[in-house]
């Protein structure tokens, strides 16, 4: 529900703040006073298109600032501000500026957004119909949706799209299976070949790091050797000045010496465990030169092994490491070939449950589509002739998919509506409907046969419901029955409405007026609400034009204090529940 409005520099308005409620709220005043205004700027803040002619004269930008409550909208909204991460609890504030320059920019609770998510957004928070904006009800895919809505079929419909996405998914499975089974041949010769390769390198992840350090230490034996024969000469066999000699006889001097002093013999342990140390390391290298002569064959399998093992790391274009695991995906790829048939098989048993199982359900909508089509048909054809279209008709018409085309996401027809505004006159599509008041009308007509239904919410889908001047082209008790139906619909939706009809206007539950003023050579709109005794001068303007004579303010009290409290029910019609004015099934296929 819309709860604030806030213009600044739009058109020709400087600054308006409204403050909105539920219900019927009516905007009346002078032609030109700039009533539309206000529409249009609430279309720009739920992402209508917008350039620099917007912004008032001599400003720098204009800006407009909705609030909207949603504490009670749908989980599709809810669903739309996570994936965009905007926070949000019971309040939704919407910013759009357009600059002199013609830029643009939106916010949605401070966070920026495309003018592509805003339009997103506004199709759940606002829908706008008018002479000119038809909106959602002109596009095939909503007139569809609509229907669904009013059948009540969300179930059938979530399973029959479930279906639909099993065959793709199974449809794809196929194709890759049998654009492998072209080569599969060939494939299967070079995987073969590939895995004997690998099968006979008989190739252990662990074995690589011992193999290359083997490799590096025979490639440096003599290196090796030269250091460790070098070591065992200064340790231990140097004539009398090699580290064994030269400690040995410390120690024998420290064990001299010790008889005078016992504070020296604490160093006796040490030295003791020096010698025995230095004649261990100097052994313990003797042996690895021993260890270490040079073997050329060992030498000639490293450098063949690890050649090999290098050789299919590049042929296969993995690190010599992974030659393991990309024997097990060979492995893998061979045994799926070798069951490619029965995989095969397999997938396309699935595919046929799963395109049986979408008949099934999509038989199954199309029943309850049938029954909602002939049903909506019939009551809006009922309200049409209340609200001026005296012989009108409508209908919902079903035209039956090809069965060629396997399954579809939305069930197994395409829904559309089709309207005759006047009798004696074929049913048309309603995009081609030429008049504008008829088309607002006929929004409105399908909008509160929506809402009275007991098992369709119209929070579901809009928050916010605008009528521009759907009153055009009416008078008299057409224009109060507009009026009572647009009160209907305000007991289940906020209504907004712009109207030039007593009627409509002392039937709303708030009533703002829209006026122009001329100061200092610039025209400026003003929107003020309007408290009871002022609600009376303005219905006795609607009704008696320049001069408001004491009658006309009487007859505006009048009408004022009765109201509409109770809906006024649509009257039968003859003929109006016959099947003529429910779907009409048709084949695009051949031979049907």
């Amino acid at each position: 529900m819309l709860t604030q409005l806030h213009i600044r520099d739009f058109a020709i308005i400087d600054a308006i703040e409204l403050e909105l409620g539920p219900g019927l709220t009516v905007l009346t005043g002078e032609t030109g006073a700039g009533k539309s205004i206000l529409v249009d700027a609430l279309q720009l803040a739920v992402g209508a298109r917008a350039g620099a002619e917007v912004v008032r004269h001599e400003a720098a930008r204009a800006e407009i600032t909705a609030t909207f409550e949603i504490a009670a909208v749908s989980a599709g909204l809810r669903q739309w501000l996570d994936e965009q991460s905007i926070e949000a609890e019971d309040e939704l504030v919407v910013r759009r500026i357009v600059t002199r320059e013609g830029k643009s920019r939106a916010y949605v609770n401070g966070q920026q957004v495309t003018v592509q998510q805003l339009r997103e957004l506004g199709e759940s928070l606002a829908e706008i119909h008018g002479q000119h904006e038809f909106q959602s009800l002109m596009r095939p895919k909503a007139q569809r949706a609509l229907l669904d809505e009013y059948a009540a079929v969300d179930n059938l419909l979530a399973t029959v799209r479930e279906h639909h996405q099993a065959r793709l998914q199974h449809e794809t499975a196929i194709a890759a299976l049998s654009a492998a089974a072209r080569d599969r041949e060939s494939r299967l010769e070079l995987l073969r070949h590939q895995v004997d390769e690998l099968r006979s390198l008989s190739f252990e992840p662990r074995e690589l790091p011992s193999l290359l350090e083997e490799r590096q230490r025979l490639a440096n034996s003599g290196r090796l050797a030269e250091a460790a024969r070098a070591a065992v000469h200064m340790l231990y066999e140097a004539d009398g000045s090699n580290a064994y000699a030269i400690v040995a006889r410390a120690l024998a001097l420290v064990k001299q010496a010790a008889q005078w002093d016992n504070a020296l013999a604490k160093q006796i342990p040490a030295l003791e465990e020096a010698v025995i140390r230095i004649a261990d390391v100097a052994g313990d290298l003797s042996r690895y030169l021993d260890d270490l002569e040079a073997d050329p064959k060992r030498q000639e399998y490293l450098e063949q092994r690890l050649a090999t093992i290098e050789s299919l790391a590049r042929k296969h274009r993995i690190e010599a490491a992974a030659l393991g695991s990309k024997f097990a995906e060979l492995q893998a790829e061979i045994q799926q070939l070798e069951s490619l048939e029965q995989n095969s098989l397999n997938l396309q048993r699935e595919l046929d449950a799963s395109v049986k199982a979408w008949r099934q359900a999509a038989a199954a909508l199309s029943v309850e589509r049938r029954h909602a089509a002939e049903k909506l048909g019939g009551e809006i054809t009922r309200r049409m002739q209340m609200l001026g279209m005296a012989g009108g008709q409508f209908l919902v018409q079903l035209t039956a998919l090809d069965p060629r085309e396997s399954t579809a996401l939305h069930g197994a027809e395409e829904g559309e509506f089709m309207v005759s505004a006047n009798a004696g006159q074929p049913p048309r599509p309603l995009a081609k409907v030429a008049s504008g008041g008829e088309l607002s009308r006929l929004s409105l007509a399908v909008q509160v046969a929506l809402a009275r239904t007991d098992e369709v919410q119209a929070l579901a889908a809009s928050s916010c419901m605008v009528f521009d001047e759907v009153d055009s082209g009416v008078g008299g008790a057409v224009a109060e029955i507009v009026g009572r139906e647009l009160a209907t619909l305000g007991e289940r939706t906020q209504v907004l409405c712009v109207t030039h009809l007593p009627q409509v206007a002392a039937l709303g539950r708030r009533h703002l007026q829209v006026s122009k003023s001329t100061d200092d050579g610039k025209t400026r709109t003003h929107i003020n609400p309007l408290d009871a005794a002022a609600r009376i001068e303005e219905v006795a303007r609607m009704l008696g034009g320049i001069t408001i004579t004491d009658k006309a303010r009487e007859h505006a009290a009048e009408m004022l204090a009765v109201g509409a409290k109770t809906p006024i029910q649509p009257p039968s019609l003859p003929g109006a529940d016959k099947p003529s004015f429910g779907s009409a099934r048709k084949s695009r296929g051949r031979g049907r």
